[in-house]
């Protein structure tokens, strides 16, 4: 069974494992803002673990960088893809624990398809606001290497069910993929005006997308906000930095054989610094010189407590 790491802070608590640095569960006064898991069970669909050192798909498992081409293992079968990075299946190492922080770090890199040595270090800490997640990656090795990373993290307000709810995305582009493999078909086009513009709130009641979404538009303080809101209760708000420039927007649904177990119809709100099929299209691609480190920032909160902690009226 996976080590877990029980954080707290105020009324927010959350709990964290070692096996893929996944976020098992967030709540505030109770109230659940994250789908959860079963203690000891695979997290479904993947939910709630860092993916990294590439997110989402990389086609055929083929890349080639700085002329070198590599060949990584397929563990997407039925669509030819290599998914979602190397470390959302193994366990993290636990650098420092304490009541409202827990830091884990993972070495990857000299293995079949991906040579390039990378030190990948994660902070989950609750502050009064709510939960802060902080990644870095440091290239351990004496060649540059290409990174990416996103969170496969799923969204929820309380137990509003999810097509109740209405979501915001302040995006204004999206990246096609094709139906069959979830590859990427063509380039960013605009989304104003069409079924994916979610700049103002949307209702999620029948609505299924599996979209990467870039040209993110962020308020004032530079923090991009996505919404996800139920009736008469205050949002549950995932933000991101700059460091993230897109975020996938998935709805796991019964009626494609993805259900999300015990909850039917669910939400995935992904922070990525790079969209799928990154090491081939070279898109928002990280490039890291020996010895240089990268460092992200993405949190998770309820708004009124957001806009508390900013001296604004509840």
């Amino acid at each position: 069974m996976t080590e877990s790491y029980v954080i707290e802070n105020g009324p927010y608590r959350a709990e964290v494992v070692a096996t893929g640095a996944g976020l098992r569960v967030l709540t505030r006064d109770g109230r659940a803002l994250t789908e959860t898991w079963p203690v000891g069970e695979k997290p479904p669909l993947s939910a709630g673990l860092i993916l990294a050192p590439w997110p989402n798909r990389t086609r055929d498992g083929r890349f080639t960088f700085e002329g070198d081409e590599h060949q990584l293992e397929i563990t997407e079968p039925a669509k030819n893809n290599a998914s979602h990075g190397l470390v959302r299946r193994r366990d993290w190492t636990l650098v420092d624990h304490g009541d409202s922080r827990v830091e884990q770090t993972i070495d990857v890199g000299g293995e079949p398809g991906w040579p390039y040595p990378l030190r990948i270090s994660v902070v989950h800490a609750l502050v009064e606001s709510g939960l802060i997640v902080t990644h870095s990656a440091t290239n351990t090795g004496d060649t540059d290497a290409p990174f990416a990373l996103g969170i496969h993290a799923f969204v929820r307000a309380g137990d509003t069910p999810l097509d109740e709810c209405t979501l915001t995305v302040p995006a204004g582009t999206r990246l096609p993929v094709d139906a069959e493999r979830n590859l990427p078909q063509g380039n960013s086009i605009p989304v104003a005006g069409t079924e994916y513009d979610l700049s103002s709130p949307r209702s999620l009641d029948g609505l299924w997308l599996d979209t990467p979404f870039s040209a993110l538009l962020p308020d004032a303080d530079g923090i991009t906000r996505c919404r996800l809101t139920a009736p008469d209760a205050p949002a549950t708000v995932l933000w991101t930095d700059e460091k993230f420039p897109w975020v996938q927007v998935f709805t796991a649904d019964p009626k494609n054989d993805q259900a999300y177990p015990d909850r039917g119809r669910a939400l995935a709100i992904e922070p990525m610094t790079a969209p799928v099929d990154a090491l081939n299209s070279g898109v928002d691609l990280i490039v890291l010189k020996p010895g240089e480190t990268w460092t992200g920032t993405w949190g998770l909160g309820q708004e009124w407590s957001l806009r508390n902690d900013q001296g604004e009226q509840e």
